[in-house]
């Protein structure tokens, strides 16, 4: 088994040979491009979707290997998770070779192997560039060619970084070199994601509203901090990704995202102090900036201010920077329950709240709209420790009159404003309970 930690990038066609000269400056040892075919197979029921995994055959001229990635972590497009290769003497799946423990329990391979079915294919040049950088031996490959599956298709470009030996620091530093440059994105968009998307008829994707987080029980202050962000990330790229494909209403959902991302460091900023994301925050702030232009999706969203921004949050998150900002009695807090912490701030976000629209406020509800913004999202954040049953509903109240302030509806404002106001506290310790 092998640790797969790589960088996956989508690359804009006409920004290819400005690529490909800034990857030869790198000094790296240069492969002529390789034409590869990759047939993707699943059960008709999903069965390897459901446990993210992916079960691929790849050829290379007559040489053939069958690879399957197992469930692992995905932020901002880098991507760390098991994958087990094994050579084939022919372009036939022979899944008893790979490692029993491998399968979700349950899973006969024998009965696996008769199940599955190809489902979609990619085709494409592969051209690679080995190269040291600092520590680290880092793969480079550029592919250029379509994802496919029946009638549907639809085209690849991209750049994928794998760290084949060294530390994650170093992937991400030559990154931030490549960003530097516009014409690319990090993207968390696989090909095998592609390829499940035009499986199911390419139907358009949706816009997907912010939900409340969701932890593990018994999660840490820490572990909240972690999935915050990785949320707000997560709901950037997707919807970066319907707005360069032309959903314009997607660029909102994209400042929501930014926001977010202030919005949980403000939450734990009585935890991580501000000098640990000082940098990050200004990035943010000037892509912000930049997004209240009128420009383009592909200009913005390809930009290398977008670039460094993603890149910056990525790495935040992934070497975890806050950490050594942290004193002894800021790592004791951090290590503590977020049940815990959760029930004593939604108790304070909930009251600001309150205070804002306890009276109608006329003609200045839209002067409250960063305060209302903040503060929802800072309970969408606190809220998932409770049963969404009753969480849910009382943030809708508070979204609704968001909504109904941002469309001017007189009527729809007071009547939410009301209804938010009076609704009891469906948390502990909030001194109603």
């Amino acid at each position: 088994m092998a640790q797969e930690i790589e960088l996956k990038f989508i690359v804009q066609h006409e920004a290819v040979p400005a690529l490909r000269t800034l990857l030869d400056s790198l000094n790296g040892a240069h492969q002529a491009p390789r034409q590869l075919h990759n047939t993707y197979y699943e059960t008709a029921d999903n069965l390897l979707r459901r446990h993210d995994m992916g079960l691929r055959i790849r050829g290379d001229n007559d040489r053939y290997e069958m690879t399957i990635k197992a469930a692992g972590r995905v932020v901002g497009g880098l991507h760390q998770r098991p994958e087990y290769n094994i050579p084939l003497e022919h372009n036939a799946l022979d899944l008893a070779r790979f490692p029993a423990e491998i399968w979700p329990q349950g899973v006969e391979v024998s009965a696996l192997q008769q199940a599955v079915q190809p489902l979609f294919s990619t085709d494409f040049l592969r051209e690679k560039w080995m190269v040291t950088h600092g520590e680290s031996e880092i793969e480079l490959a550029l592919d250029q060619g379509e994802v496919k599956s029946g009638e549907l298709s639809e085209p690849l470009c991209e750049l994928e970084l794998e760290l084949l030996s060294g530390n994650t620091a170093d992937l991400l530093k030559l990154a931030r070199q490549l960003v530097a440059e516009p014409g690319i994105r990090q993207g968390s968009l696989s090909k095998a994601a592609r390829g499940y998307h035009l499986a199911q008829g390419n139907a358009p994707r949706q816009i997907k509203p912010l939900a409340i987080l969701k932890l593990k029980p018994k999660a840490t202050v820490e572990q909240a901090l972690e999935a915050s962000l990785e949320m707000a990330l997560a709901h950037w790229q997707y919807h970066e990704e319907l707005w360069v494909r032309g959903v314009k209403q997607a660029k909102d959902e994209v400042v929501k995202a930014l926001a977010l991302v202030r919005h949980a460091l403000a939450l734990f900023g009585g935890i991580v102090p501000r000098k640990a994301s000082t940098h990050l925050r200004d990035l943010l702030t000037h892509y912000e900036v930049s997004l209240t232009q009128a420009l383009p999706a592909d200009t913005l969203a390809y930009g290398s201010e977008s670039g460094i921004t993603k890149l910056a949050l990525t790495d935040w998150l992934v070497s975890r920077r806050w950490q050594a900002h942290l004193d002894e009695k800021a790592r004791a807090k951090i290590s503590d329950s977020f049940k815990r912490y959760a029930d004593t701030h939604l108790s304070r976000h909930a009251a600001e709240l309150r205070n804002a629209f306890e009276r109608p406020l006329g003609d200045k509800y839209r002067d409250q709209l960063p305060r209302l913004g903040r503060e929802t999202d800072a309970i969408r954040l606190l809220a998932g420790v409770y049963d969404s049953a009753v969480s849910a509903p009382w943030l809708e109240n508070w979204e609704g009159l968001r909504h109904a302030i941002e469309t001017g509806q007189r009527i729809e404002i007071e009547h939410y404003r009301n209804e938010a106001i009076s609704q009891e506290p469906f948390w502990r310790h909030s001194g109603k309970r």
